[in-house]
């Protein structure tokens, strides 16, 4: 039993604020000095005029689009911008690699074409399991892109495999609070990049 099924209320209100307080606890976890290392590694990025790539399955696909919005046009920055793209936007691409090659191959195609030496992948999932963004980690690490693994639950196997991570600590099965906390990651860091390059100028 996780978490949310513990405290679990018929009662909204008592739910309610059953579940903020728990996201409290969550978010007081969280490894703020892996924060510094993932803005830095944006900032490197965007300094070398290197690609960010960000991928994700479901709400992390959607967190994944937020996110590449955030750093490239959120920003501001159209002379040293962040190169931030979403690998989960194009639905023709998704859906006709799908379709010819297998669910797994939607994102690892797509670093193929685009990605360089010196780029980075940041892979978004709760049970850091999924076999599209294993299969993009392992092809990135061979062509010299740095990885980086947004993760929850116990972080599976995209935690070991990254160079880096943020790893929120959820229990298992607990995808609302887990997104929930990658989204306030994606504010937190758009936030602060804002005003750092605002204050570049």
């Amino acid at each position: 039993m996780n978490n949310i099924d513990r405290f679990y209320s018929p009662d909204p209100v008592a739910f309610s604020a059953a579940y903020l307080e728990y996201l409290q606890t969550v978010l007081r976890q969280v490894d703020t000095a892996a924060i510094g290392r993932f803005i830095d590694t944006l900032l490197d990025a965007r300094k070398r005029g290197a690609q960010i790539f960000f991928i994700g399955n479901g709400g992390s696909a959607a967190t994944a689009s937020h996110f590449a919005n955030d750093l490239a046009i959120g920003t501001h920055d159209y002379e040293q911008p962040f190169r931030a793209i979403s690998l989960t936007d194009n639905v023709a691409i998704l859906t006709a690699v799908g379709n010819d090659f297998g669910y797994e191959e939607i994102f690892v195609r797509q670093l193929r074409v685009l990605g360089h030496k010196g780029d980075v992948v940041v892979g978004i999932s709760a049970s850091g399991n999924s076999p599209n963004l294993l299969k993009a980690f392992d092809y990135a690490r061979q062509a010299g892109i740095k990885t980086f693994a947004i993760t929850a639950f116990d972080g599976g196997k995209m935690k070991q495999q990254a160079d880096d991570g943020v790893h929120i600590p959820t229990g298992m099965k607990e995808y609302g609070p887990a997104e929930d906390v990658h989204m306030v990651l994606d504010h937190l860091v758009g936030a602060y990049l804002m005003r750092r390059v605002r204050q570049e100028r």
